[in-house]
């Protein structure tokens, strides 16, 4: 059970008549009513999202709508209620958006709900970062290599897996200070080129670099920026990315457990330095891998 999950949503569909103004009872459930919960509590651009979802009728399935991505419920079997990961853009705007659901019954009767959510605006710091001139303006040759890159990554990307692999707390893949956060705008030779869509672990190289949780390997070789890379699809639409490595653990299609070595630190790639960038993506949007880390689960 996800605990600690922010705002207790619960709304009654005892009569049709009531179903429609969906005002909410707190602090207890209704028979015959929907629950929703969510973490973190107060969500932000650039946010994961745990939901559980316990329905007012035994389900054979669910699966959801955000933001116009599919999310992908599993049944919890020690506890009531299923459970999914999806997450909020860092383009999204502060606003009201709705998370649609529809589940079948045991029966095969097909049901549905919608539930209103409130997303906040992120603050996010800017830095100024030098690299080497190649990754700010490459010559022909370095273009043809950050296109083979980015048709390798397109191709990754469109596979998503619904089945659940991840299970519990997603833990760090290192112990060390993070020393650039997500959400930084980083201006490279004076030029904003981009968002910093991960955390920066200060790590020497040669350090072992653990899986954040339970996955399989779906990537594992070099990329122009991102340096030697390994990549963990979790299931759900959730994946893992470890850039900059100096040295592979791991081959493509291997399954691995959570605190799995993937490879060992470097600073490959587009780096200043050695150092380990640990980037979460979800339905093809990037979101906060410190906020992941925070979430408890069971």
């Amino acid at each position: 059970m996800i605990k600690a999950l922010g705002v207790l949503c619960v709304f009654s569909l005892i009569a049709a008549a009531q179903s429609s103004s969906n005002k909410p009872a707190r602090d207890r459930l209704i028979p015959g009513a929907w629950s929703v919960r969510w973490q973190p509590m107060r969500l932000v651009n650039g946010s994961p999202v745990g939901f559980r979802v316990v329905a007012p009728v035994r389900l054979q399935s669910l699966s959801g709508d955000w933001f116009g991505r599919q999310v992908f419920f599993s049944a919890n079997q020690s506890a009531a209620g299923w459970y999914g990961i999806a997450g909020v853009s860092l383009e999204a705007r502060p606003g009201t958006y709705t998370l649609h659901l529809k589940g079948v019954t045991r029966a095969g009767k097909e049901v549905s709900w919608e539930r209103q959510v409130a997303v906040h605006a992120g603050k996010y710091p800017r830095i100024a970062v030098k690299v080497a001139t190649k990754f700010t303006e490459p010559n022909s040759e370095q273009v043809q290599q950050i296109k083979q890159a980015s048709e390798v990554k397109a191709q990754v990307f469109r596979h998503v897996e619904p089945q659940r692999e991840w299970s519990g707390r997603f833990v760090a893949p290192v112990t060390a200070r993070v020393s650039d956060l997500f959400g930084t705008r980083r201006v490279f030779n004076g030029e904003t080129k981009s968002v910093h869509e991960g955390l920066d672990y200060a790590v020497p190289s040669g350090t072992p670099v653990a899986a954040i949780n339970a996955g399989t390997v779906i990537l594992a070789r070099p990329l122009y920026f991102e340096g030697n890379c390994v990549m963990l699809d979790h299931g759900q639409g959730l994946l893992s990315l470890y850039m900059h490595l100096s040295e592979f653990k791991v081959k493509e299609g291997q399954q691995v457990e959570r605190g799995e070595i993937l490879g060992l630190s470097g600073g490959t790639g587009r780096a200043t330095g050695p150092h380990l960038h640990l980037a979460v993506r979800w339905q093809g949007i990037y979101v906060n891998p410190a906020t992941l880390l925070k979430m408890s689960w069971r």
